[in-house]
C-alpha cells in the first residue's frame, strides 16, 4: 500500500499539468463522494458555493463557482469519461504547446463556458446549476484540432482517423442533444468549444491568453514567498585586482544528482511506467 501511494506522489510530483488536473478531479470527486451524495435518491447534491447556479442571485455573491465547478463530477460515469478524454486531448495539445498553456487554457475556458451558461440561462429565462471539466475538455479538444486538424489520431478498431472528424463528431453529438436533458451543459460544451478555437486564433497572431493565468499565479507565488535578504557589503576600491584562474568549463555533477538525471531522461523517453520499482523508489527518496 505505501508503494502504491509513494508511486501516485512521484507521478503527481514528476508529472505534468494534465496528469495534475486529472489528480484535482479525481480527489474532488472523493471528496464530493463523501459529503455531497445522497444515499437515499443515488444522486448528488452539490452546494451553491461549488457548483455553477443560473441564478444571478446566487452568482454574482459567488463568483469563484465559475472555476470550483469545473473540477467536480456527477457520476462516476461523468468523470470517468471526461478523464479519458481530458487525457487524450490533453496529450495532443502538448504536442505543440507548452504545459502553462494547458493550464492556462482550462481554467479561461471554465470561465468563459460558465459565463456564457448563465447568460443564456437568465435570457431563457431557466434555472439550472451544472458541474464538470467538459467545457474545459471540449476547449482543449478545439484547440488542438484548430492549429493541426489533419493530425492522424488512431482510435482502437477503428485505425487511423484526421483529428478533426473526431472533433466534428464529438460537436456534431453536442448539438443534437442541446434541446434535451442537460441544455445548459451542452450550452457550456459549445462555448467551451469556441473559446478553444478563439484561444488559438489569437495565439497565432501573438497573443497568448494563457499568460493571464500564469501571471496571476506568479503574483500569488511571490506575494507570500520569502526574497532573500541580501547581506550589506562593504567595497574597498583601492586594491589591486587580483589574476583570475582561468574557469573550467566542465561541470561536474555528484554521483546522486547524475542518476536522478538518468532517470528524468528516461522518462521523457519512455514515460513514468517504464522505471523499475528500485528506479521509482530512489527517485521518490532523491526528492525529498
Amino acid at each position: 500500500m505505501s508503494s502504491i501511494i509513494d508511486d501516485l506522489k512521484s507521478q503527481y510530483k514528476f508529472g505534468g499539468t494534465a496528469q495534475r488536473l486529472i489528480y484535482w478531479n479525481i480527489a474532488c470527486f472523493l471528496v464530493s463522494l463523501v459529503f455531497f451524495y445522497q444515499f437515499r435518491v443515488g444522486a448528488f447534491d452539490f452546494p451553491n458555493w461549488l457548483a455553477l447556479s443560473s441564478d444571478p442571485s446566487v452568482f454574482i455573491v459567488k463568483p469563484w463557482t465559475l472555476l470550483t465547478y469545473a473540477f467536480f463530477h456527477d457520476g462516476f460515469g461523468h468523470i470517468f469519461f471526461n478523464m479519458i478524454v481530458l487525457n487524450f486531448s490533453s496529450t495532443l495539445f502538448l504536442t505543440f504547446f507548452t504545459q502553462k498553456q494547458l493550464l492556462g487554457l482550462y481554467v479561461l475556458s471554465s470561465i468563459f463556458a460558465g459565463i456564457a451558461f448563465v447568460s443564456s440561462y437568465y435570457l431563457l429565462n431557466l434555472s439550472a446549476s451544472i458541474v464538470g471539466a467538459s467545457a474545459a475538455i471540449m476547449a482543449i479538444l478545439v484547440a488542438t484540432t484548430t492549429y493541426s486538424p489533419l493530425m492522424n489520431v488512431r482510435l482502437l478498431l477503428i485505425g487511423n482517423v484526421k483529428l478533426w472528424h473526431i472533433t466534428l463528431v464529438i460537436l456534431v453529438i453536442d448539438l443534437m442533444q442541446i434541446r434535451m436533458d442537460n441544455s445548459g451543459g451542452h450550452i457550456a460544451h459549445l462555448a467551451g468549444a469556441f473559446f478553444g478555437f478563439i484561444f488559438i486564433k489569437l495565439l497565432q497572431n501573438g497573443n497568448d491568453l494563457s499568460k493571464i493565468v500564469s501571471n496571476i499565479i506568479n503574483f500569488f507565488v511571490n506575494l507570500f514567498s520569502k526574497s532573500p535578504s541580501t547581506p550589506f557589503r562593504k567595497v574597498h576600491k583601492n586594491y589591486k585586482k587580483p589574476t583570475q584562474k582561468p574557469i573550467s568549463k566542465i561541470i561536474t555533477k555528484d554521483k546522486t544528482q547524475q542518476q536522478v538525471d538518468e532517470i528524468l531522461d528516461k522518462i521523457s523517453r519512455s514515460g513514468y511506467d517504464c522505471l523499475t520499482k528500485e528506479e521509482k523508489e530512489f527517485l521518490f527518496k532523491a526528492g525529498k
